[in-house]
């Protein structure tokens, strides 16, 4: 939402959950029946590659907090393309909802797990129920998350008393606050998840998690943190490569449309 019109935050939101609806009704679920059908063996794939892309916008995202304060070359300054708001809107609602996608598909991968070999009525009615339920809490909390500093400057206004008043005057200073540690949280979460799809569609580095957990099992507080250390380090190390084979396509996609300009 950084950079967008506030009037337009609820709109916007609406239009990610829709789309995500969309996809999770219309495409994901049908997708993951027919594959658990037809072809079982490619889920897990099909997961590890959602699970790369999660690792690369990760690597995106740490990589962007530390190069942000670089100095810009003259000529990078200059080709910088100016956009609309409607233009970055869309832009912004596109990457959401392609990031969403990967970890619906997740979502809808673990709900269809849990209901395999139970006749095909329960499973499409437990996908649709998921589909609807997740879409529903996730993108209404965000929702709420995104007004929260609306809804403390209301509680704030003078009609009420002073109770309320502190209470709306501490939730807009204290929202600046969250954002920044929810946006930290949020990218350690996507290489931590990315990586252990990845991992757990190895059999050696599943095995090597479950160890893990086993041999600090007495501790389970420490077991999960190790492993969610241990994914989230493997999702900037896979991120990096992820990002360094784009680059190296794009060049090579850009060096064979140049060649056929030649010719």
């Amino acid at each position: 939402m950084v950079g967008l019109d506030p009037s337009r935050e609820l709109s916007i939101i609406f239009q990610i959950a829709k789309k995500s609806l969309i996809n999770k009704l219309l495409i994901l679920s049908p997708a993951a029946l027919l594959l658990g059908y037809f072809a079982p063996w490619a889920i897990t794939p099909i997961l590890m590659l959602g699970g790369a892309y999660l690792c690369f916008e990760g690597y995106e995202k740490v990589h962007s907090l530390f190069s942000k304060h670089h100095d810009v070359p003259v000529e990078e300054k200059e080709a910088v393309e100016v956009i609309t708001p409607e233009e970055l809107e869309k832009q912004r609602v596109t990457g959401a909802v392609r990031t969403d996608i990967i970890l619906s598909a997740e979502i809808m991968a673990i709900a269809y797990s849990q209901v395999t070999g139970q006749p095909i009525v329960n499973q499409i009615v437990v996908m649709l129920a998921v589909a609807v339920f997740i879409t529903v809490a996730v993108y209404g909390f965000v929702g709420l998350i995104v007004k929260a500093d609306d809804i403390g400057v209301h509680l704030a206004q003078e009609k009420y008393g002073s109770a309320t008043r502190k209470f709306g005057r501490g939730i807009v200073k204290f929202m600046p606050h969250f954002l920044s540690i929810l946006g930290y949280v949020g990218t350690a979460a996507m290489l931590w998840v990315g990586a252990e799809i990845i991992a757990h569609g190895i059999p050696y580095t599943s095995h090597l998690l479950h160890d893990l957990e086993v041999a600090l099992a007495h501790i389970p507080a420490l077991a999960w943190f190790v492993k969610a250390l241990a994914c989230a380090i493997a999702g900037l190390v896979i991120g990096f490569i992820v990002e360094k084979l784009v680059i190296l396509a794009k060049q090579i996609f850009k060096k064979k449309n140049a060649q056929a300009k030649l010719s």
